[in-house]
């Protein structure tokens, strides 16, 4: 799956899933949730990965919540 919404990154055991919608504060809607949950799903399945670090594109918020304006 290709992502738009989130940025994936592993590096030496250490996945970082990047919520990268600054513009509204990383507010989830239904395709950002899609992506999270393959995401989720790779670090799952990859025995390699022994951390999975969740963080937010932008200086304002990490994420806003629901994105309602969908």
């Amino acid at each position: 799956m290709a992502y738009e919404n989130i940025l994936y990154d592993v590096k030496e055991s250490v996945a970082t899933v990047t919520f990268n919608r600054p513009e509204v504060l990383n507010a989830l809607n239904t395709e950002t949730m899609e992506e999270f949950s393959d995401a989720v799903g790779r670090v799952r399945d990859d025995n390699d990965i022994r951390v999975l670090v969740l963080t937010g594109a932008g200086e304002r918020a990490f994420v806003a919540g629901a994105d309602i304006r969908v």
